[in-house]
């Protein structure tokens, strides 16, 4: 049943890509008006770009080296081409269905063609390029919140979230010393990786070494992880044992209390239904105590109305990237509550993260990848 399930999805997808690639190739050919031997490397080219994400993607998972690296990083950039193409590209196919109608526009000659072909993709080249570097620049994000219940110890505790790392092909080890950096600088009293930390599949993570750098973060309060749909994408049999080979403490499903009183809680992803179902939040927080702090951490944001019937003081989640390139943000707007950003509902503080990496393409438009500090005041 689930191979069934794998293998519609994956036709559709195989679909969808299919088509958009052949609209933009058919595009190409009349923009450019290529003719004789330009014209058959431009078949060759274009189209081996356009299979470079699959196949890297299959490479991966079989045979993973750094030659199926490098596949899968050319086809990933080709998604956020081929993004801002189409919707340039079909933006002006619009503008000339209405010009059939209403003929507003003057007679298109080739040298016309050749000029716009030369924008679209010069606009699409720029998106891209500083949708990349955005990607890249860490905001490292301060958020001060009072919380009306008691800890022993210090009243004021440093808290920092980091969602949606996504270690793998993409995500070198630079990007990994960076977040150890940020801890260093910001030096949080707990660590909490929302989900996400693996981005898929582990050959690649296991052949660069990623996480050594994670574990070397040291807090006096501990570094707290939960599981993300991507963990369960590369097989939770895997990348679980990966996690806590790391020395990272999981949290699935599960409740631990901290030296202050501070009573973390870990959900399980809602990816793991088939297997393993999240238990209810409900049976989670019976065994806390109402008058010590709660956190839960809960990767994809979802019923965030039964966590504010709970009493939680404060839930933290990823998952939504918030559309990580615009207009995606529009869909997570409408699926989620909340896509990026604070929600308070009665007593309970909602904070679901932009993440700190990526998924598919190494780059973001509309908004930027985030570390969040915060600075809880307890009483």
């Amino acid at each position: 049943m689930r191979l069934t399930s794998f293998l519609i999805f994956f036709s559709i997808v195989l679909l969808v890509y299919g088509s958009v690639n052949y609209y933009l190739f058919a595009r190409g050919l009349q923009a450019f008006s290529l003719n004789g031997s330009v014209r058959r490397w431009f078949i060759v080219l274009f189209w081996t770009i356009a299979a470079c994400f699959i196949t890297g993607s299959i490479m991966e998972r079989t045979v993973s080296s750094a030659l199926s690296e490098w596949i899968y990083r050319i086809g990933s950039f080709w998604l956020a081409y081929m993004l801002y193409l189409f919707l340039a590209v079909f933006l002006i196919d619009l503008v000339r269905m209405a010009n059939y109608f209403f003929h507003f526009l003057p007679e298109f000659t080739q040298l016309m063609r050749l000029r716009l072909g030369i924008a679209v993709l010069s606009l699409a080249s720029v998106i891209v390029i500083v949708g990349h570097i955005n990607a890249l620049w860490v905001n490292v994000k301060e958020i001060p919140l009072e919380i009306h219940k008691k800890v022993s110890g210090n009243r004021e505790v440093r808290v920092m979230m980091a969602s949606d790392i996504h270690l793998g092909a993409l995500l070198r080890e630079h990007r990994e010393k960076k977040l150890l950096e940020i801890a260093r600088e910001q030096k949080p009293d707990l660590v909490l990786l929302c989900g996400d930390l693996v981005d898929g599949e582990i050959a690649p993570v296991l052949r660069k070494n990623l996480g050594k750098h994670i574990q070397e973060i040291q807090t006096p309060l501990g570094v707290y992880a939960i599981l993300g749909n991507h963990e369960y994408i590369g097989g939770i049999s895997k990348t679980l044992p990966y996690l806590k080979g790391i020395n990272i403490n999981v949290l699935v499903d599960s409740v631990v209390t901290l030296s202050n009183g501070i009573q973390l809680i870990g959900r399980n992803d809602h990816s793991s239904r088939g297997e393993n179902p999240p238990r209810p939040l409900s049976e989670l927080i019976s065994s806390t105590n109402p008058d010590n702090p709660v956190i839960v951490m809960n990767h994809q944001p979802f019923n965030l109305q039964e966590a504010a019937d709970a009493k939680v003081d404060l839930h933290l989640s990823g998952h939504t990237h918030h559309g990580q390139m615009w207009p995606f943000n529009y869909i997570t707007k409408a699926i989620f509550e909340v896509s990026w950003g604070l929600l308070k509902k009665g007593d309970t503080n909602f904070y679901v993260s932009s993440g700190y990496g990526t998924w598919g393409p190494p780059v973001r438009v509309g908004n930027r990848p985030e570390v969040v500090i915060f600075k809880l005041k307890f009483d």
